[in-house]
């Protein structure tokens, strides 16, 4: 499958990992796990041959899938049902198919209509030979389980939704029928019953899998090998158990490591206190030393305590003061080529309200945010700012940063009022630091893309935010800060959001539900809604 020999990561100047070396065979299931920014995703796109390591080798036996964590699909143009029958090249053969058909209903003369039938015949063995119809169902039962509706199927992918086209990558993916997958971060923008299907797919896979994700669940139940990446000793440590199995391995290590430094300790505090004693006697004096290197050397071979993972801290931005009603919409509507996406949303954001936006995928819950962001222009209708408007913008999409630009650069972009110290402080408290600050933002993971995007809100002032699902790639310690912010900050929020932990720390007042553009005061009915929105 694949076999890593002697490999070095790096990215930029940084060493991520050194000499590292594993085997994935068939029938591993490998959770790739370490803190944001320790290198998961470069790792993965590393196996799947995207780039090549700074040094050692990686040899693949046999088809792999890759699905990054920000996949975009490849030709916007193709429909959704060839998009996900690519993958086995049945978007060819179909396409074949039906062009023969169409020459034979339209052959002129019995010269034509034989070249008609030896092509049909020709694009049907091709046909049939890829998976022929039992394929095709099979696609259409990948897709249904990850929740695409039949009616996008004839849609060219350029007009679906963001959560819609990570669904068509997905789906396609797993309908390639690959040896080896690897997912990066999969769950991200799938409701509560695909995740579900998901859990089961992967469970029947038979063939190798390395996964990226924060969906605990899925890791429990899914991995059966943990590969562990630390950023601090740049090393991967392979753990040949299930997820739990790791949790319990990992803390009773802890627990050993402590008991063993605290005995190592009080025995080398008595050696030392006696040598203290024993250097006053010339005749002893020698011995003292050596009492004391021994000691010395007790707590040197010691090993070295797990060290407490940093977390980011921040707090979302003090809001500039506003008007009693700082944004409204009025009949706002939206359509991508023949799909109308936005029919007729009025809204009124009032000053420090919480509203929920929920709907299927699809509905129109990320073109809501863009519309009133100003990232696109409504086909009708309009955004209406108030008195004293200062809009935040947390795109799903992370499209609110500049690829190109360093890390420092998109900071000092979203915040102009910091001076160059104050950029690089700010970028030290969300886990910056050192030459982090020079990389482009464009080759940083998920989730150091979700710190630099909320290191941009904090010092915006803004008293309306929009968060586009906030808490997608992060880890949980980074999870559980953004939600301590956003259930603290005093001003206007629109949020959309398939976690519920973060509608509990929102608190809703009210929500609006899409596409019907209905909107209702809060209560916690709405929130079966939530996973599957």
């Amino acid at each position: 499958m694949i076999t890593v020999r002697g490999m070095d990561v790096r990215v930029g100047a940084r060493l991520l990992l050194s000499n590292v070396s594993f085997h994935i065979a068939p029938g591993d299931r490998i959770g790739l796990v370490g803190r944001n920014g320790a290198g998961k995703s470069t790792v993965l796109s590393l196996l799947a041959g995207q780039a090549k390591p700074a040094a050692g080798s990686i040899t693949r036996t046999g088809p792999v899938s890759y699905l990054p964590q920000d996949s975009r699909a490849a030709a916007p143009t193709a429909t959704v049902i060839n998009r996900v029958l690519s993958a086995r090249g049945l978007d060819q053969a179909v396409h074949a198919l039906r062009g023969a058909e169409t020459a034979m209903a339209e052959a002129a003369n019995p010269a034509a209509q034989e070249r008609a039938m030896d092509a049909y015949a020709r694009a049907e063995a091709e046909f049939q030979a890829r998976g022929g119809y039992a394929a095709e169902a099979e696609a259409a039962r990948v897709m249904a389980g990850l929740g695409l509706p039949v009616r996008v199927m004839g849609q060219p992918v350029g007009e679906l939704s963001g959560g819609q086209r990570r669904r068509v990558e997905l789906a396609r993916i797993l309908f390639s029928g690959h040896d080896t997958l690897l997912l990066d971060e999969p769950t991200n923008h799938l409701d509560a019953d695909s995740v579900a299907w998901l859990h089961t797919f992967l469970a029947g896979h038979q063939g190798a899998l390395v996964l990226i994700s924060h969906d605990t669940a899925l890791i429990a139940d899914t991995v059966n090998r943990v590969f562990h990446l630390d950023q601090d000793s740049a090393t991967l440590t392979v753990h040949n158990t299930g997820w739990r199995a790791y949790l319990a391995q990992r803390d009773a290590d802890e627990r050993r490591r402590g008991r063993e430094r605290t005995n190592a300790e009080r025995k080398a505090a008595a050696l030392h206190a006696q040598a203290d004693k024993m250097r006053a006697r010339v005749a002893t004096a020698t011995a003292a030393k050596n009492m004391a290197r021994r000691a010395d050397r007790m707590l040197a071979d010691l090993e070295p305590a797990r060290r407490r993972e940093k977390v980011a801290r921040f707090r979302l931005p003090e809001p500039a003061p506003c008007g009693r009603m700082p944004l409204g919409a009025v009949r706002l509507a939206k359509a991508y080529g023949q799909h109308r996406v936005l029919d007729g949303v009025d809204l009124a954001v009032d000053r420090g309200s919480r509203l929920v936006i929920l709907g299927l995928n699809g509905a129109g819950k990320t073109t809501l945010l863009r519309l009133l962001a100003g990232h696109e222009r409504p086909d009708s209708g309009r955004v209406v700012p108030g008195p004293g408007l200062r809009l935040g913008y947390f795109a799903q999409e992370h499209d609110t940063l500049d690829g190109a630009r360093t890390v420092r650069d998109n900071l000092a972009s979203a915040a102009p009022q910091l001076t160059d110290g104050e950029v690089r402080r700010v970028l030290g408290s969300f886990l910056f630091s050192g030459d982090d600050a020079g990389k482009p933002a464009g080759v940083l993971s998920g989730g150091e893309k979700t710190r630099l995007a909320l290191a941009g809100l904090v010092h915006s002032g803004a008293n309306v935010l929009l968060l586009d699902e906030p808490t997608n790639n992060l880890d949980p310690a980074s999870r559980d800060e953004v939600l301590g912010a956003v259930g603290t900050y005093p001003g206007a929020i629109v949020m959309v959001t398939h976690d519920e932990g973060a509608i509990a720390a929102l608190r809703p007042d009210r929500v609006l539900l899409l596409p019907e553009a209905d909107e209702d005061l809060w209560n916690d009915t709405y929130l079966e809604l939530v996973g599957m929105s």
